[in-house]
């Protein structure tokens, strides 16, 4: 029953962590921020990752766990709580703080948990692991934006920062009362035991089949990145309250628990790359239709199909990540991937919170749509599934 725990720690830091985004966008607006100032803050989620996934995937290689996942917990809490803190100058630069230090502290967090989390049980449950630790996410996006959408038009913004430090801190005390909950690397104790020396990180990235995991998940990942950035200014825009758009974020997540739980299934029916393309063009068909409609509940409905596009794909990446990494370097691809991965977090937000001001709402959605489509397009011409 240990996966089950794991779970609940992992749910409980991602409800925190995924609700904060939107507070933050939400309260950014409300003190006036513009939109490329949004995009920028929401950019910071994402600069840790970007330059200090590689480095603290070698570090979480070599320690138990529940240290660094500790210490990230720790660090989303501060971050969590400066919003309220009384000597804390507010205002929008506490925010760019604020996203700063929690993009560190989740980072710190959820890589060794990722690298971990396929031993739970033994190698015969990697697969199951790795479905139940992201249906535990899919729960965590649904619930964070929804709470703290509705918090916010109920307590306001400021008070919800303290229910979702709360949420992050959660875990502190669970992984202190069961340190051997998360076991170690036992292809690291293997590479350690011999001896053998650490090559580059660009020796992952010239392994075909880990470089062709990498560029799928970043593929699929960059339509999920827009729309938890954009959603929240797009719905401000055409008058959506705060429990509307947490509601619409949240179907993103319903939807990728309801696919993931039939990844078993589909699985034993499609390729992966088969599964991929099609996810792509899902992705695609959703941010199509995006621009022509403002209502909730037709909202609601596109994210939902958009939650379908980009919620196969995660389990699978993770699960080949743990195979095909080189003994002892799990959670280093883990870092390479997420290093790749923040490029997109970073970019995304800044490049079409730029593209919005400029252009408006549409030009948004549908170039993200035709990217999307060529994605799709390019998917189908490799050959990414062929390390199942």
């Amino acid at each position: 029953m240990a996966i089950y725990l794991v779970v609940l720690i992992s749910t409980l830091s991602q409800i925190g962590f995924g609700g904060s985004r939107v507070s933050v966008s939400l309260y950014a607006l409300e003190l006036g921020a513009n939109q490329f100032t949004v995009g920028v803050i929401v950019a910071l989620y994402s600069v840790c990752p970007m330059f200090l996934s590689i480095v603290i995937g070698r570090f979480s290689d070599r320690v138990p766990p529940y240290l660094p996942m500790m210490a990230g917990s720790i660090l989303m809490m501060v971050a969590l709580l400066l919003p309220v803190t009384p000597f804390v100058p507010q205002g929008v630069i506490t925010l760019f703080v604020l996203a700063f230090v929690n993009g560190l502290g989740h980072l710190v967090f959820s890589i060794p948990l990722e690298a971990a989390v396929g031993g739970v049980g033994g190698p015969q449950h990697r697969a199951r692991n790795y479905a139940l630790i992201t249906m535990g996410w899919s729960i965590a996006n649904f619930l964070g934006p929804l709470i703290a959408g509705i918090l916010i038009d109920t307590i306001g913004h400021q008070r919800v920062f303290w229910m979702l430090a709360l949420f992050v801190a959660l875990p502190i005390p669970l992984l202190w009362w069961k340190p051997r909950l998360m076991p170690g690397n036992a292809k690291q104790s293997a590479d350690q035991a011999a001896g053998e020396s650490r090559k580059s990180v660009l020796d992952l990235w010239r392994i075909p089949a880990l470089r062709a995991t990498f560029i799928a998940g970043g593929i699929i990942g960059s339509a999920q990145d827009l729309f938890q950035f954009y959603m929240p200014v797009y719905g401000h825009a055409v008058g959506l309250s705060a429990s509307a758009i947490g509601t619409v974020l949240g179907m993103v997540a319903l939807a990728a628990f309801v696919i993931r739980a039939s990844i078993p299934f589909l699985a034993k029916k499609l390729t992966e790359a088969t599964i991929l393309t099609a996810a792509i063009f899902i992705s695609a068909t959703a941010y199509l239709l995006l621009p022509f409609f403002v209502n909730a509940w037709a909202l609601a409905g596109i994210a939902f199909l958009l939650g379908l596009g980009v919620g196969c794909a995660q389990p699978m990446i993770m699960s080949l990540l743990y195979v095909l990494a080189p003994a002892g370097r799990i959670a280093e691809a883990i870092g390479l991937y997420k290093t790749l991965r923040s490029v997109t977090h970073v970019v995304i937000p800044v490049f079409f919170g730029s593209v919005g001001t400029a252009f408006g709402f549409k030009t948004v959605f549908l170039s993200n749509s035709g990217l999307l489509g060529f994605g799709g397009y390019l998917q189908s011409k490799s050959r990414v599934a062929g390390a199942n």
